[in-house]
């Protein structure tokens, strides 16, 4: 019999010395729980994923080499494999590396290299192209790193090979139905090759991406014996007969539903952020809103209420409404929360422009000179206390430009960034079912900026669930505006929606990052060119 642990942890990208340490610590931990014969890390666990341009960097590749160095000398009473950058003669690769009595004992080298959505591995990696297969506690096990179980020809080689098990390590970033997406592929590779998967992922936030976790054990039959909780670091052993069948008697976790594994990824990647920039804590307007009430229930799920500050910055125009729904909810989380009223900010604002402004009548530019004036405030106090401002836009505005460039685009996180409206709105009803912690009065009410008298989103934007299916059509499907016309949407409202996602490209470009959750989201995963004549 084999004892496996899958080591589901979060490690930090360049952090080598920290992501080495923290690699010891794990094999410690687990050799003291689970006596076993392998713990396996995720797919680049020694440089944290993705390293990007990183890797070229001399000073890099020398910390790699001291990691190694350092994990050979340690003594480490188990066989470990984890993935690293190896930087070889003929080229850099994606790899996977066993170290077992102090020694490198194999060593493999990823096959399918992804190029698409947020991955572009050719711009750094060569691909390898033999197969790996390591023999511990009896069982031969064939290695393979992420994409390549995503095609039949890796997997195929390694059972070629003579490999009893299938060991899968990963990088597997987190967007909605992926966990879903993952469990048929790896059904399909095991019932093809008739062996078992051990499937390791990372777990954390880096940048806009969030690694969901959830390590599985697929049988040979291609059914889920072993799943582990999403979003939570673990170390989960699982055993293994002579011939390779799975011997599990740990629960398998249930699948997130939509609501709680988007909820989860958003407060994931948010504590991850902000605590790696190493901020005190984060700032936001609350403006009564659903966008902004939603942004602080994540900010206080991913921080704690003491490093959170809510800024309410009513202008002639915010209701009364608006700014008790504000304080309620701020004091129902127990947040920080102080009032600034804008509006002599706003005459002063005026004054001044007056020997330009004069004779010309009143549009939008003073609409977006309140949100302006609000980023003014907020930036302020963030450098003042350290503190983050999290932006609080949500993805059918950035998609379509309603939001105001230096207003209230201002920040360096957008938490709801690839949240759509509708999406916005349960998710507010999935968190008051954990706790009532947002207004229902800020749930029911019409959504709308109050930058003018008796403003409504619907006043300038099609009705949200029209405009979110359009949009998911058209950027996250990339169909032409024809296609979407013959589905049955009004010709004049897509085309209109298909003017807006052009012209606010320019706007997208200069957005704070914010947690990727859907499988097109706008920046590193949708590049479209500013100017352009299609």
């Amino acid at each position: 019999m084999a004892r496996i642990v899958m080591a589901q942890l979060d490690f930090w990208v360049g952090d080598v010395a920290g992501n080495t340490m923290r690699m010891i610590e794990a094999v410690r931990d687990a050799h003291a729980r689970f006596a076993p014969d392998l713990v396996v890390f995720p797919e680049l666990a020694l440089t944290g994923y993705p390293p990007e341009d990183l890797l070229w960097r001399r000073g890099l590749q020398i910390r790699v080499q001291e990691a190694l160095v350092r994990l050979k000398r340690e003594a480490l009473p188990v066989a470990i494999v984890f993935g690293y950058p190896e930087y070889a003669v003929d080229g850099l690769y994606n790899a996977a590396c066993i170290i077992e009595g102090g020694q490198v004992v194999a060593t493999y080298r990823k096959h399918r290299l992804p190029n698409y959505s947020v991955f572009d591995e050719k711009r750094y990696f060569t691909a390898g192209d033999a197969p790996c297969v390591y023999e511990c506690g009896g069982l031969r096990l064939g290695l393979t790193i992420c994409e390549d179980i995503w095609g039949p020809e890796p997997a195929a080689q390694a059972a070629a090979a003579g490999a009893q098990v299938l060991l899968n390590i990963n990088a597997s970033p987190f967007h909605v139905d992926k966990g879903v997406e993952r469990s048929l592929e790896l059904a399909q590779r095991a019932t093809e090759t008739g062996l078992p998967i051990v499937y390791v992922n990372l777990v954390g936030g880096q940048d806009e991406l969030v690694f969901d976790g959830e390590s599985l054990v697929c049988n040979a039959e291609g059914g889920i014996v072993y799943r582990a909780p999403a979003f939570a670091e673990g170390l989960h052993a699982v055993d293994f007969d002579d011939c390779g069948k799975p011997l599990v008697t740990l629960p398998v976790a249930e699948p997130l539903g939509l609501e709680a594994s988007v909820y989860k990824a958003l407060v994931q990647g948010i504590q991850d952020y902000v605590n790696r920039q190493r901020f005190r804590g984060v700032v936001l307007g609350l403006s009564g809103g659903i966008d902004s009430a939603l942004t602080l229930a994540l900010a206080v799920d991913a921080l704690g209420a003491n490093r959170v500050m809510a800024v309410l910055m009513p202008s002639a125009y915010t209701s009364a409404m608006s700014i008790d729904d504000a304080q309620a909810q701020a004091q129902t989380l127990g947040v920080q929360s102080v009032v600034l009223p804008i509006t002599e900010s706003f005459m002063a604002f005026k004054h001044t422009l007056e020997p330009v402004f004069r004779d010309l009548p009143e549009d939008v530019t003073e609409e977006n000179l309140q949100a302006r004036i609000r980023g003014v405030l907020l930036m302020a106090i963030s450098n003042k206390t350290g503190r983050m401002v999290l932006t609080t836009g949500n993805k059918s505005e950035m998609a379509v430009g309603y939001a105001t460039l230096y207003g209230d685009m201002v920040g360096g996180f957008a938490p709801l960034k690839d949240v759509s409206k509708t999406l916005v709105y349960r998710l507010c009803q999935y968190r008051n079912l954990l706790a009532p912690v947002i207004p229902q009065r800020v749930i029911d009410r019409p959504p709308s900026a109050e930058l003018r008298p008796d403003q409504k989103d619907s006043d300038s934007l099609p009705a949200y669930d029209v405009l979110d299916a359009i949009l998911a059509l058209y950027v996250e499907q990339d169909l032409p505006l024809s296609e979407i016309i013959a589905r049955g949407f009004d010709e004049a409202t897509v085309r209109q929606v298909g003017r807006m996602v052009k012209n606010a490209e320019y706007k997208r470009r200069q957005a704070p990052p914010g947690v990727k959750i859907t499988q097109r989201a706008f920046g590193r995963d949708r590049r479209y060119p500013i100017c352009s004549g299609y």
